[in-house]
């Protein structure tokens, strides 16, 4: 009897040390564990922490009394120089991230000290297919792997405790111009994950893969394809009957409608919401000739996580002609609205998309509850509250002439995440106010640039004439960016926090009554949650555009950001801190008392003196017009970039090589392609002639003196003068 008590209480220690074995493995994450992650707040387990996305953390030892006290506790230098975008996610004590071109780091959340690092070695020429970057959003874990996305649109699957790779399938169709940077979702053992390309010209979908074995599971396409040769399912035989079926979109782009970022998932509904991007091209005169919705462009879309077949959808601009994406984050809270039978809390889901107008639905039917602009909008008047639809201000929109419109192609809000506090009840949006002139194509043809959208570029750029300084101030004043705290019940805004620059990092709020985000101009700040008054920054020597988190390990708590700036704005708009284009990327963590130091900034590269001018001045502008229709989306406008290669600065040797270079790609391994295809030499020469223009005006810039000194001030009256009166004409 003794001997058999022995090997029962054996066999039970047994199980209870295989049970603490399995919870201490790296990666231990399930379904089970996210839908509790409240109680086991000390984790960030998701991609918003919770299935629900709301970016809100329980902690509170960092609070509004004491958070004056935060300091760097370490930093990880990522050894990376372009956008840094992800969430980090944290699993017992491990911090599991991404960088640039889809690379993937294990970290100890307690030193910062390097596990393991995986890189999927994205050919570099694949970062042209990527319209914003080459930025990753992040990775997600689940029982023992590191699930992530790859710019080349490969999903990855690696060890969580070695980094080693399990397995790797191909998502996407490589004779089309996709690419992947949203961070995947896991929903009962399958690995959700969309892409990108629609400014390319692609058609979109979202697909589910097993989590064990990587096998195709479902794929869900946002927009039909041609409809002579049948459709996948009765969802895209719907869907066609909102479009013109004259236009023959599946030849002028696809349609677009890919589902590059946002997801939420309600595990008692077992819905999983999609966001769908813009429509390809964005000109829905040329994409459908002008007619119909275009679904499921621009839409909300919940869908059986087990079929991913379509269960409701919700369409926030119908027929999209302004790159007006719905792929902006989306919460999932519980809320007190009146106009619920019985006065309790409403099940909905939120999302302020690019179009400037934040959406309450009901998340388990996808009704319409309300709608109202957190920013300026122009396009519409308002959304109708009877209907749920936008009311167009002018139907015709930008069809027959130009039309200064709010918000920009860069959106009210961008894929930056807000945050929600159950305690505040508040939304915070990372929000901008920018303007953008539309005009239509008029001679469009499909692939004559890599940039299919129909519309006309040219017009929204400055006149070649115009002193590149003004246009920067100018740009500068339109150009504004605030945290909007937004009550989603009343659909106003609370309190509002501007900012100097348009670009800036998600957020986090957290129970301390605290709002964090990181800033374009190099600072991690806090915020007191209720009132939006400023309570603390940090340096961080780079600007920021990912959001933070916050975690403990062994009972101190700590909030970390990725610091590295890029992205869409980041790239086009050349705003950086000089000093981030030599420190590159980095992790950064805080806690209470912290005594880790960042190294000095290096100093920035001096200007080296440029060739002579010998273009004349037509060629110059030619060329001026050239580089923003083929090159500013990367270089940045007028020729300043904030992230790669700073073309004002070429050494000699590139000027040299500068045809080579631009049409034979010479450069391919770095990231620049040939564009033989789209330019002859006559055209790269004229871009060269423009950029060497703007070497000798920065350099002039550079050399001040006290005239240079009045003028910049005398252009900064100027343009803010402009800029209102911009803002008045539209």
């Amino acid at each position: 009897m003794g001997a058999r008590k022995s090997r029962w209480l054996a066999a039970v220690a047994a199980v209870f040390l295989c049970g603490a074995i399995a919870q201490a493995a790296p990666g231990a994450v399930d379904g089970a564990r996210i839908i509790g992650a409240d109680s086991e707040p000390g984790n960030w387990l998701a991609h918003g922490r919770t299935y629900g996305e709301q970016r809100f953390s329980p902690l509170d030892t960092i609070n509004d009394g004491n958070v004056s006290g935060l300091k760097l506790a370490w930093y990880y230098d990522t050894g990376t120089k372009r956008g840094l975008e992800a969430t980090p996610i944290v699993v017992d004590g491990v911090i599991y991230t991404t960088g640039d071109w889809s690379r993937v780091y294990a970290v100890d959340a307690a030193t910062g000290k390097q596990l393991w690092a995986y890189d999927p070695k994205v050919p570099r020429e694949w970062g042209a297919k990527a319209c914003c970057d080459v930025v990753n959003r992040g990775a997600a874990v689940w029982k023992g792997r590191v699930y992530v996305g790859t710019i080349d649109g490969r999903l990855v699957a690696l060890d969580a405790g070695t980094g080693k790779l399990a397995w790797e399938t191909l998502t996407i169709d490589r004779s089309k111009p996709y690419s992947i940077t949203g961070a995947p979702r896991i929903v009962k053992d399958k690995v959700v994950i969309g892409n990108g390309g629609a400014e390319f010209g692609v058609r979109g979908y979202v697909s589910a893969y097993d989590a064990v074995t990587g096998k195709l599971a479902w794929r869900f396409w946002t927009v039909p394809g041609d409809p002579t040769k049948g459709f996948e399912s009765p969802d895209m035989e719907m869907a066609a009957k909102t479009w013109n079926a004259a236009a023959e979109w599946w030849n002028v782009g696809g349609g677009g409608g890919t589902v590059w970022d946002s997801m939420a998932y309600d595990p008692e509904l077992n819905l999983l919401y999609v966001g769908v991007g813009n429509g390809a091209p964005w000109n829905r005169w040329v994409r459908s000739k002008g007619e119909g919705d275009n679904l499921f462009l621009s839409s909300i879309v919940a869908l059986n996580p087990d079929t991913g077949r379509h269960v409701w959808h919700y369409q926030t601009t119908p027929g999209e002609t302004w790159d007006y994406t719905a792929t902006q984050h989306m919460i999932l809270a519980d809320i007190d609205i009146d106009i619920d039978i019985g006065g309790q809390p409403r099940k909905v889901i939120m999302q302020a998309p690019k179009n400037g107008f934040f959406y309450v639905l009901d998340r388990a039917t996808g009704q319409f509850i309300s709608a109202e602009n957190y920013v300026r909008v122009t396009w519409a008047s308002h959304v109708d509250p009877a209907t749920g639809r936008p009311v167009e201000t002018d139907p015709n929109q930008y069809r027959d002439e130009k039309k200064l419109t709010f918000p920009a192609p860069f959106g009210g809000h961008n894929w930056q995440p807000m945050s929600y506090s159950p305690r505040t009840g508040l939304v915070y949006i990372p929000a901008m106010e920018l303007p953008f002139t539309f005009a239509q194509e008029k001679d469009f043809k499909f692939g004559r640039n890599p940039w299919n959208m129909a519309v006309d570029m040219a017009a929204a750029m400055p006149p070649a004439d115009t002193a590149p300084v003004l246009v920067n101030k100018v740009l500068r004043a339109l150009a504004k960016g605030h945290i909007s705290a937004w009550d989603p019940v009343t659909q106003k805004e609370v309190w509002r926090v501007q900012h100097d620059g348009p670009w800036n990092g998600g957020m986090l709020s957290t129970a301390g009554n605290l709002l964090f985000q990181g800033t374009a101009k190099g600072e991690l700040v806090a915020y007191r949650a209720d009132t939006g008054d400023r309570l603390w920054s940090a340096s961080t020597q780079s600007g920021i555009v990912a959001p933070p988190v916050s975690y403990t390990v062994d009972g101190e708590q700590y909030v970390a950001v990725m610091v590295g700036w890029g992205g869409a704005l980041g790239l086009a708009g050349g705003i950086a801190p000089r000093e981030g284009d030599v420190v590159g990327g980095r992790m950064l963590a805080f806690k209470l008392g912290g005594t880790a130091q960042l190294p000095p900034a290096p100093p920035p590269a001096p200007l080296p003196e440029p060739p002579p001018q010998t273009a004349s001045p037509q060629i110059v502008r030619q060329g001026h017009g050239l580089y923003h229709a083929y090159c500013s989306v990367c270089h940045g406008m007028n020729a300043e970039a904030g992230v790669v290669a700073d073309l004002r600065y070429m050494q000699p040797a590139t000027h040299e090589l500068f045809n080579g270079i631009v049409l034979d790609g010479l450069y391919k391994d770095l990231g620049m392609i040939g564009w033989s295809k789209y330019l002859k030499a006559d055209d790269a020469d004229a871009i060269h002639a423009y950029l060497i223009e703007r070497a000798h005006d920065a350099k002039r810039e550079q050399a001040g003196g006290w005239w240079l000194t009045i003028k910049d001030l005398v252009y900064g009256v100027i343009g803010k003068i402009a800029a209102w009166f911009i803002t008045l004409s539209a």
